[in-house]
């Protein structure tokens, strides 16, 4: 008789804010207006990560903060339909975050983030008993930033290490970071000792100056590069080797949440080679093969609106 595979125990910590997304069907005119579509969604990386994660089997918890409002509501309700299990502060005086996503017509994205309740996330909301039997923690670089969200993410990582478990950080946006500069940004993200580093884009970089110089902060590090695939660096007998695994290219008119979703597919499938024992270039390489497998269903899937009331 076959076993059942273990169902993976996961932390994610960080955003559960709503996107604003705005997607105009023409180019933008100055001083008048243009068809498109405005869309309320669950927006947030940790969070589409977290509904991921649980949509693939695994026992997931997110940790976050919104505000006593509408909108915080909705959005725990969401989490709660994907079998993710909410570890949410209700900050009062404090809206739920919103992030203004524009779309343009050729599907790249630019941000207008008001964070507000989800940057009030702070260490005492923490319990140890969420982390403990817990296989991996990821957080988002955003969870290592502000205050006092920035010392919530710190201490979601000690705990994770203080329970034998793995920790993942995702660099998410190399803006707060380089706002930091070099040496502040390395400080913020190597201060987590993360097991593996996730970057995409601009912000493979950002930390160290280059993408190699990334394996000083954490010894394994993906590289994302959307429909080319990832790039997969780590260190064996003291030299840095690096990996490709190529992707199908998929069309969409909106790649938000993309990212995310190959985080959640690369955890999973990482994980499931590190049981079996298999070397760090074929965990990798399953994790980044179920990773772009995943970006691209998250790219097919039909993206819901929230549901308030």
């Amino acid at each position: 008789m076959s076993v059942p595979a273990r169902r993976p125990r996961i932390v994610v910590v960080g955003d559960l804010i709503v996107d604003v997304v705005l997607a105009p069907s023409a180019d933008l005119v100055s001083g008048t207006d243009v068809p498109g579509r405005v869309m309320l969604r669950q927006g947030g990386s940790a969070t589409t990560t977290a509904r991921w994660l649980a949509r693939r089997g695994a026992s997931v918890s997110l940790v976050a903060s919104v505000g006593r409002d509408a909108a915080g509501r909705a959005l725990i309700a969401t989490i709660c339909h994907d079998g993710v299990t909410p570890h949410v502060a209700r900050i009062a005086g404090h809206q739920t975050g919103r992030v203004g996503v524009f779309v343009d017509r050729g599907g790249e994205r630019s941000f207008v983030q008001d964070r507000a309740a989800a940057l009030r996330l702070a260490p005492e909301h923490l319990r140890e008993s969420w982390f403990a039997s817990v296989e991996l923690v990821h957080i988002p670089t955003y969870s290592l930033l502000d205050h006092p969200l920035g010392e919530a993410g710190r201490r979601a990582a000690e705990l994770a290490h203080s329970a034998g478990a793995l920790v993942t950080v995702d660099l998410s946006s190399s803006g707060p970071l380089l706002a930091l500069g070099r040496a502040g940004a390395l400080d913020v993200v190597g201060g987590a000792r993360p097991d593996l580093l996730f970057a995409a884009g601009s912000e493979a970089g950002a930390p160290a100056g280059d993408e190699e110089s990334l394996l000083e902060v954490a010894p394994i590090v993906v590289l994302k590069r959307g429909p080319r695939g990832a790039s997969l660096l780590y260190r064996e007998g003291g030299a840095a080797r690096r990996v490709e695994v190529v992707a199908q290219p998929v069309e969409a008119a909106d790649t938000t949440g993309a990212g995310d979703a190959f985080d959640a597919g690369f955890i999973l499938g990482w994980l499931a080679a590190r049981r079996t024992g298999a070397p760090v270039a074929t965990a990798i390489r399953r994790g980044a093969v179920d990773g772009n497998r995943l970006a691209a269903r998250h790219l097919l899937r039909p993206r819901k609106e929230l549901a308030f009331g």
